[in-house]
């Protein structure tokens, strides 16, 4: 992960080293590849063994093309540098600092942030333009950090909770093969399907997991570990009817049970690293400038 970018203000502020990498945003990589794509899932819906990481990151970054048709990268290099920089910092924390961790803002209004395997993750504009410090920023992306770690979508797959679903996917793709496969439709009936796949289970547990796992890599980073927990209150204030908030509350547990379940998981024990930096004047220049 290490090059040649100084990072004076992570330096100062986090006691990030200064030669932290440059990442630039993956625009060119995400190219949707419908054969490729259902390949990798029927090798890794059908395997007896766990999964090797060439299929999980094969796997992943397919999926994370149907994110980008769907919404694409946000044009703002500042932005997508930033996002990336405090993304990388974070998952060389975590337990798999090795993946070719890929982060991006998507273009879209909507409050979400999103997981694939193989490290690739996404926070979108709307949730981006709500957070007000580096600190939520970076509880947000180390709880989908820990999904990765963890291994969710994976364990998911192998337990069949997608399996009606990817046959389904798998059907139209072939039919519209023989027929177009280019067809628009077809892409958008994938592009819809394998939405549900990356949407479905992943239970309550599982995200729970994620919040714990996901305040402790953001304290290693140098954090301030309540960024996630001030996240959860602000969606917790929002209506439920939002339509910009329809697809995470229909996707996670509800804000007020995270905050529950975080607290009785960790009690007092991130006390003694709240005192650590938000950033908040940080992120709201960047963001400011988006």
């Amino acid at each position: 992960m290490k090059s040649a970018l100084a990072l004076a203000g992570f330096a100062l502020a986090l006691g990030v080293p200064a030669t932290l990498s440059n990442p630039t945003p993956a625009h060119a990589q995400f190219r949707l590849d419908a054969g490729r794509l259902l390949d990798t899932a029927r090798s890794v819906t059908q395997a007896t063994t766990e999964i090797d990481e060439k299929q999980e990151v094969q796997l992943g970054q397919q999926w994370a093309a149907m994110l980008v048709g769907a919404a694409p990268l946000l044009q703002n290099a500042s932005l997508q540098r930033y996002v990336s920089t405090v993304g990388r910092w974070l998952a060389s924390h975590s337990e798999r600092p090795d993946l070719n961790w890929q982060f991006g803002v998507l273009d879209s209004e909507n409050i979400n942030a999103f997981a694939t395997p193989g490290g690739y993750i996404f926070v979108t504009k709307g949730l981006a333009a709500r957070m007000r410090s580096e600190a939520e920023l970076a509880g947000v992306l180390a709880h989908e950090i820990a999904h990765v770690v963890k291994k969710h979508h994976l364990k998911a797959i192998q337990k069949g909770a997608w399996s009606q679903v990817g046959a389904n996917v798998a059907s139209e793709v072939l039919a519209q093969r023989s027929r177009d496969p280019t067809a628009a439709a077809a892409g958008q009936k994938l592009i819809s399907g394998m939405k549900e796949i990356m949407l479905r289970g992943l239970d309550k547990a599982d995200e729970y997991e994620a919040d714990r796992m996901g305040v402790v890599i953001a304290a290693r980073a140098g954090y301030d570990p309540f960024g996630l927990p001030a996240v959860l209150q602000l969606l917790n204030t929002m209506s439920a009817q939002d339509s910009g908030l329809q697809l995470l509350f229909e996707t996670h547990p509800p804000p007020g049970e995270r905050l529950d379940a975080l607290e009785r998981a960790t009690g007092t024990r991130l006390d003694r690293y709240a005192s650590q930096p938000q950033v908040a004047d940080r992120y709201a220049r960047t963001l400011g400038g988006r």
